[in-house]
């Protein structure tokens, strides 16, 4: 069984990242175009359970509430997901950042019936965006991004400061127009890819990547 789950494809390379970002540029401009679009695209956890619309859960990533919302997490694709795209291929990188994100709405959608909140609606790239970081940060543990353009930090580091934010965030509720909780498990299910896809331990590996 762990022989199938990390057996590798082939490399090959396509500019997924690229296609990913048109087809979200692509459903924005056609939710504000046909806006009742917009609540049959994103995820809706009475729609999902009881009219049985389970394709929301993988629909409301490519699914964006305003213009600022989607260019910020296609600055995040692009920035981050290239890199790890060239890096472990497009096959690869489509099936991570699509299972990521599909277990990221699916249980964010759970989070929310548990609070009793059947009604919200959930849409945007943000949890797969967390999960690309996150593998960014593995895969290049010591390249330095600048955050606000100016601070240099680590991948890790990184994840690290966006962790504690997102669950002071949660915990607090601050900026309740924003699914923390997504946000987290985009982490959450990226360490469990690398764990079970890969073999490997990212803790360890910046653990490693910082003793040189």
């Amino acid at each position: 069984m762990t022989n199938i789950l990390q057996k590798r494809f082939r490399y090959t390379f396509f500019n997924a990242t690229i296609i990913i970002a048109a087809i979200n540029v692509f459903v924005f401009f056609l939710t504000k175009l046909f806006p009742d679009l917009y609540f049959v695209l994103g995820l809706n956890p009475y729609a999902f359970i009881n009219s049985k619309m389970y394709w929301q859960i993988l629909t409301c990533v490519f699914v964006h509430g305003s213009f600022r919302h989607l260019a910020f997490n296609m600055f995040g694709l692009i920035m981050f997901g290239i890199n790890v795209e060239r890096s472990v291929g497009s096959k690869e990188f489509l099936l991570y950042y699509l299972l990521c994100g599909i277990l990221t709405s699916l249980f964010s959608g759970f989070f929310y019936i548990f609070k009793g909140q059947y009604y919200v609606l959930l849409v945007g790239a943000s949890g797969a965006i967390f999960s690309i970081l996150f593998a960014f940060a593995v895969i290049f543990p010591t390249v330095r991004v600048f955050i606000f353009g100016l601070i240099p930090v680590p991948g890790p580091v990184l994840v690290l400061i966006y962790t504690i934010v997102e669950l002071t965030s949660q915990y607090f509720g601050f900026d309740t127009g924003v699914a923390h909780v997504t946000h987290l498990l985009g982490f959450a299910f990226a360490w469990l890819y690398f764990i079970v896809r890969f073999g490997v331990n990212p803790v360890k590996i910046w653990i490693n990547a910082f003793r040189r």
